[in-house]
């Protein structure tokens, strides 16, 4: 969830040296996916094996994410001292005091609209302790814990970023390594370890660390991956493709030898490794393209990344809230009608209550951003 704001880097590279308008419209578009993915989920049944095959390829956007902001923490800091206790205290506001914040609101809904009371008060204020210290105040929010958990642990990357300048390829090497152990002993776990167990790993940063990598090396070698992309989008695009090829054969095969179609298509897959490796370089070149360009809609997209943070933490109320509508299409045309009308009713309703957080005095707790000041009047 870092700004995209960035410092002028240290050598001339094939972008705008002020600002890196290319992960602007890369923040666009993963968000927009990342909607998409919870009014998929939110309109389809869990085992809809169609809808399941589209929402596994929706978990790139976890993993874009993570390299995301790695890439640009470590871009902003490759070539300058890091203080880690000023470090920390800057940016980890900035997350923990609305993943907090958004924590109880959630808390509180789920309490609200829960078809059975909790038996105290005493037994609720229990659950929202432990779901603050696990992510799971709703279903999004592990995100925010395991961001934190990139910025506590930044300061301990940073140290690396001579062996990451000298040995890029040993190092993505090793934690592509470690991240193919992880998922394999998540998607098929030793005897004696259950699915409940596996799914805690989702809010560690464990299961998504070669990600976090893989932008750090590019925050490294900004103009030598830049350039090579732009070289060769060909090569990317038929990756991407080929990538789909691998990840969609391998849900399949997993469905049909029995395994349900919500755990063939979570995000701990080994044939989903690729694809998300694919997506974020695609989505990366279409920005790079972009920002080269004349950059169309450059003025919803600049709108959209001063906002993208509290969407990102809005939107699912929205599209909790849409529940009459999503019943009311459902038992209508139904599907796929539920899911084309449901996302951009959730879309705009996600930036009508963000536009009401930036102008409250706590928005800045809310997110993350200072409240929006009203228009000065020309006299």
């Amino acid at each position: 969830m870092s700004t995209t704001q960035i410092a002028r880097p240290a050598a001339p590279v094939s972008v705008r040296p002020s600002h890196l308008y290319q992960l602007d419209l890369f923040r666009v578009i993963t968000f927009a996916f990342v909607i998409f993915m919870h009014v998929l989920g939110a309109t389809t049944f869990p085992q809809d094996v169609p809808a399941d095959a589209i929402e596994g390829l929706l978990h790139f956007t976890r993993q874009a994410f993570f390299a995301l902001s790695t890439f640009v923490l470590v871009f902003q800091y490759r070539d300058r001292p890091l203080a880690a206790g000023r470090f920390w205290r800057r940016r980890v506001p900035l997350v923990a005091v609305p993943y907090v914040l958004w924590s109880v609101i959630y808390w509180a809904y789920s309490m609200v609209t829960a078809d059975q009371p909790p038996a105290s008060a005493g037994a609720a204020l229990r659950a929202l302790v432990i779901e603050i210290g696990t992510g799971t105040a709703w279903y999004h929010l592990y995100f925010l814990l395991v961001t934190l958990q990139v910025y506590l642990l930044f300061p301990l990357l940073m140290k690396l970023v001579g062996v990451i300048r000298r040995h890029p390829w040993t190092v993505l090497a090793v934690s592509g390594a470690v991240q193919v152990a992880v998922i394999a002993f998540l998607s098929d776990p030793p005897a004696g370890v259950d699915y409940t167990t596996t799914t805690r790993f989702y809010t560690t940063l464990l299961p998504y660390q070669f990600y976090s990598v893989l932008g750090a090396v590019a925050g490294v070698h900004l103009k030598t991956v830049h350039d090579w992309l732009l070289r060769h989008r060909w090569l990317v695009l038929g990756g991407l493709v080929v990538s789909l090829g691998v990840a969609e054969a391998g849900y399949f095969s997993n469905v049909r030898e029995g395994l349900w179609p919500e755990l063939a298509s979570d995000a701990f897959r080994l044939y989903l490794i690729p694809w998300f490796v694919a997506a974020i370089a695609t989505i990366y070149l279409a920005g790079a393209r972009w920002s080269e360009g004349r950059r169309r809609g450059s003025r919803f997209v600049s709108w959209a990344v001063d906002r993208s943070f509290a969407i990102f933490l809005a939107h699912p109320i929205a599209l909790a809230l849409l529940g009459p509508l999503i019943a009311l299409v459902g038992d209508g045309p139904g599907a796929p009608w539920t899911t084309i009308v449901v996302y951009p009713a959730t879309v705009a309703l996600t930036f009508v209550i963000v536009e009401i957080l930036r102008r409250l005095p706590v928005s800045r707790m809310l997110t993350g951003r200072p409240p929006l000041r009203p228009a000065a009047r020309v006299v």
